[in-house]
């Protein structure tokens, strides 16, 4: 469905797009309709949707915009960019708080027909930006999509509501004419998503080829542009959301270990995703349980570990915080489960629909008396796969509790993901016990100082769980001081002997130098962007990005010591930065940042060309 181009083409590397408008203005669906499009192309990509914190923002006010920012390119992408090359603002309250972010003759697209006077005043303009200087330093494309749309549908007899919400596909057309794309993958996204409501299809159709070839007819607009696909290694992708590939990390796991996966949650911001996408997936021995809360949904889980399930949760930081109990439960009596912390902005309700990594240390330290967990990190979207089926295999090779911390960026952001052959996936090997003869429930006497996991039922393995402490080995409640000291010894121990399984800390660049940057979770993409445009540039810098940060890998300090300085950048106050000190002893910098926005690129190379000049 692609037009000959009347117009010069220039290929160029990369582009930033941003689309920002009023939650309803279908921010979000345009961006998506985008990113398949792209990725279907066969472009590198990573995106950041940016949603709204209230369910109900008022329409046209500044707490209402949402916003969708994607960056393609013919090379690897690791972040959604900086800022933007074009701006897709469809109303007043987008424009302001986007603005400030595009690129100085970066290109504008306006809606025109939301700057009413109203619209004005709820967005905090003193004047009409349109018609003064306060855009003079942009490219800027001013049109009345209201009007090209309603012009179009204008014989089908349709609401002026309705046919205002196909505007955003007008500036989608727009924005495939611009960067010379084929149509053909939302046209056919229309017919599966609308298949009831053959209206809905015509107007989202009309709307579409509407914008596309009005790209013609833009005086201001000289040239269109195109970017070549990007260089894959062979095999076959899918683009794919952070929260979508925990999923089916979790699956593989569970049909890898021969059980099924049983995941009991309750709905909150923005981990609910991942029990809308399990709830999918009944054939393959999948359950999912709506709980009435968070307590609930943990306990559930746990008695599912108890008779042998794969046992999974997900919540958000005050969310996690409710199941601080029961994961102490978790921990006491052994048992094999996941919890994952899809972090967000806090304290309390904080920020619900924005991006933080600040529940690091409630990871580590939330519950009480001396609880230790695993605690590992995912570090994009498509890594969220792997990710999740490490920390399976950890809970159940180990059994014990582990925690896999994620956040709102890497959940809602995608990026392609190459999908993996099943049988190439590692092994887990389960502690699963049927025969009775000399059969202790806490027996660690393995390498692994997991205990023995016998499904009740069983006979001759009748044994006792439960929040009381415990004797080593038979499992019987115990007050006896000497025993409840080796048991908090062995608790700590059967997490520190996890990282016996590490393999050797993997450093980006030279080991040894002038400044290493050392991160977690989802700083990754924007600090191997920063560390790479350093490295090309002659600087002695390297990076390293902990997926395993409780227990640390054992070669961590040492490589560490290695190098004159290390920054840690974390979306946070220091948290991790504060673990390495006290750990190693060693002087760090911090590079913080707590706005619900996740780094880009300039700031980490900026603060490294801070450090390294002295």
């Amino acid at each position: 469905m692609t037009t000959k181009q009347q117009k010069p083409k220039e290929q160029i590397d990369t582009v930033v797009i941003r689309f920002a408008g009023d939650s309803g203005d279908g921010m979000q669906l345009t961006g998506n309709q985008f990113t398949e499009n792209t990725a279907m192309f066969g472009n590198d990509l990573t995106t950041l949707p940016d949603y709204p914190a209230e369910i109900r923002a008022p329409a046209g006010s500044l707490f209402g915009v949402s916003s969708f920012q994607l960056k393609f390119s013919k090379d690897e992408v690791h972040t959604p960019g900086d800022d933007p090359d074009v701006l897709v603002a469809m109303n007043p309250a987008g424009l302001k708080v986007h603005l400030q972010d595009l690129k100085k003759q970066g290109m504008l697209i306006i809606n025109t027909a939301n700057f009413t006077a109203k619209n004005l005043k709820l967005a905090e303009w003193g004047q009409d930006p349109l018609e003064d200087d306060t855009l003079n330093e942009y490219r800027v494309i001013k049109i009345d999509m209201n009007k090209m749309v309603f012009n179009a549908l204008d014989d089908m007899g349709l609401s002026s509501k309705i046919m205002a919400r196909s505007t955003n596909m007008f500036a989608l057309g727009l924005l495939y004419w611009l960067y010379d794309r084929d149509m053909k993958s939302s046209l056919d996204h229309f017919k599966i998503k609308f298949k009831s409501k053959p209206e809905i299809i015509e107007a989202n159709t009309r709307a579409l080829k509407t914008g596309f070839y009005f790209g013609e007819t833009i005086e201001a607009i000289k040239t269109t542009y195109s970017v070549p696909k990007a260089k894959f290694k062979k095999g076959t992708y899918r683009n794919i959301m952070g929260n979508q590939a925990l999923a089916m990390g979790l699956i593989a796991a569970s049909q890898k270990s021969g059980i099924n996966l049983f995941f009991g949650g309750y709905p909150i911001t923005p981990a609910s995703d991942i029990l809308h996408y399990l709830s999918n997936y009944k054939h393959f021995g999948v359950k999912t349980f709506q709980a009435e809360d968070e307590i609930a949904g943990i306990c559930s889980i746990l008695g599912a570990s108890f008779c042998g399930q794969l046992g999974v949760t997900a919540s958000s930081g005050p969310g996690i915080a409710l199941k601080g109990e029961a994961m102490g439960l978790g921990v006491i009596s052994e048992l094999p489960i996941v919890i994952i912390n899809i972090q967000r902005g806090g304290p309390s309700t904080g920020l619900p629909t924005k991006t933080e990594q600040s529940d690091l240390l409630q990871a580590m330290y939330g519950r009480n008396g001396e609880s230790p967990l695993a605690v590992m990190a995912a570090q994009s979207p498509s890594d969220c796969f792997l990710a999740a089926f490490e920390a399976c295999k950890m809970a159940l090779e180990y059994m014990t509790p582990v925690i896999l911390l994620s956040d709102g960026y890497i959940a809602n952001g995608s990026e392609p993901w190459k999908i993996p052959d099943f049988n190439k996936l590692p092994e887990i090997q389960l502690r699963k016990v049927d025969n009775p003869d000399n059969f202790a429930p806490y027996d660690h006497s393995n390498k692994n100082l997991s205990r023995p996991w016998a499904i009740p039922g069983t006979p001759g393995m009748e044994h006792r769980i439960g929040g009381l402490e415990k004797w080593d080995e038979t499992g019987h409640v115990s007050y006896d001081s000497e025993n409840h000291n080796h048991m908090v010894m062995l608790r700590q121990e059967k997490v520190d002997v996890i990282a016996n399984s590490f393999k050797e800390t993997e450093v980006y660049g030279k080991e040894g130098g002038e400044l290493l940057v050392l991160g977690w979770g989802g700083t990754y993409g924007a600090i191997r962007s920063a560390v790479q445009r350093a490295r090309v540039e002659g600087k002695s810098i390297a990076q390293i990005h902990l997926r395993n940060l409780n227990p640390f890998p054992r070669d961590l300090g040492e490589k560490l010591v290695k190098y004159e300085k290390v920054l840690i950048p974390e979306l946070n106050l220091g948290q991790l930065n504060s673990m390495i000190r006290s750990k190693y002893l060693i002087d760090t910098e911090s590079l913080n940042k707590v706005e619900g926005k996740p780094f880009t690129p300039s700031e980490i190379y900026s603060s490294i060309n801070k450090i390294i000049k002295g």
